[in-house]
């Protein structure tokens, strides 16, 4: 058991408190621990929501994950391309890429392994090299091959695969194109969220180029591209350069008048050296109906 003495953390819900000390991931592994006892205020139970005061001493154990039971599941996937090393999947908004603490099955994963088998990396995780969000349209890469697995994931870690997304965003950006270099960590007030120079901050740098602006709808059309991969990168990034991704339920004050169903975001293309072809390769997918039609009507 590890214990921490309340300070600074004064007036967090015990929740987010046991998160920011990094018990676990999320606040609802972190609820899991709280119900099975393994995480005591001054040696008693309290519940997630228990405000916190200075001088609390917590006594916890860290969250271990269980292992999860891969299930395949018969669910369409819409193929961008495929061969013996790689499987790129336009993913639809709205569909989580791997099973977790509330989304068993359903998952991108879960499809993937329907389709194909025997997938490289790790048990809980075959195949996978990146992700986006739940709510992100777009491409995403699955290795096939050992050596795909080992060359996507280098190539991820020293930035040669390129990875570019479109996002309509709040208000009007003046700027034709501009790099967004500001240090990434999670938020230390809402441990859910990331934050520039939240806790444990790293290196994140966004560049951006203005597509389209909307001057009636206060919004803009913009293509980016990822330099850095940290956790919600590009919403963190726009939201701190005051112009929030429209839709987006958890960074800024994005216009619910345009979109009300997550954030308009979609990665569109992906750019990285083929082990197997042994050239660079670049794939696109097209904006989902639903994106096109929210431009079509701001035009």
């Amino acid at each position: 058991m590890k214990e921490k003495i309340i300070t600074s953390e004064a007036s967090l819900r015990l929740d987010e408190a046991l998160v920011s000390f990094g018990a676990a991931s999320s606040r609802e592994k972190v609820k899991s621990l709280i119900k099975e006892g393994k995480a005591l205020v001054n040696g008693k139970e309290e519940k997630a929501h228990y405000l916190l005061k200075a001088g609390d001493k917590i006594t916890y154990s860290e969250y271990e994950e269980k292992p999860l039971d891969l299930t395949p599941e018969d669910i369409p996937l819409d193929i961008v391309y495929e061969d013996d090393d790689v499987l790129l999947i336009n993913k639809p908004a709205g569909m989580v890429v791997h099973p977790g603490n509330g989304n068993e099955n359903g998952t991108l994963l879960n499809a993937v392994l329907f389709h194909t088998r025997n997938l490289p990396g790790a048990p809980s995780r075959p195949g996978l090299v990146h992700r986006i969000d739940k709510d992100t349209s777009g491409l995403i890469a699955i290795a096939k091959s050992e050596r795909a697995f080992i060359s996507l994931s280098k190539q991820l870690e020293d930035h040669s695969m390129h990875r570019e997304y479109f996002a309509l965003v709040e208000g009007i950006i003046d700027e034709d194109d501009g790099k967004i270099d500001a240090p990434i960590g999670r938020d230390p007030i809402h441990p859910t969220k990331f934050a520039v120079n939240g806790k444990d901050k790293k290196e994140a740098i966004t560049f951006f180029h203005v597509e389209k602006r909307f001057p009636e709808a206060k919004a803009t059309f913009i293509s980016c591209r990822l330099l850095t991969g940290r956790t919600h990168q590009i919403r963190v990034h726009l939201d701190y350069i005051g112009h929030p991704v429209i839709g987006d339920p958890l960074y800024g004050e994005g216009n619910r008048k345009i979109y009300d169903k997550g954030q308009l975001l979609h990665a569109y293309r992906l750019t990285f050296y083929h082990p197997g072809l042994k050239k660079e390769v670049s794939y696109m997918a097209p904006l989902p109906p639903y994106f096109e039609d929210i431009l079509k009507k701001l035009k």
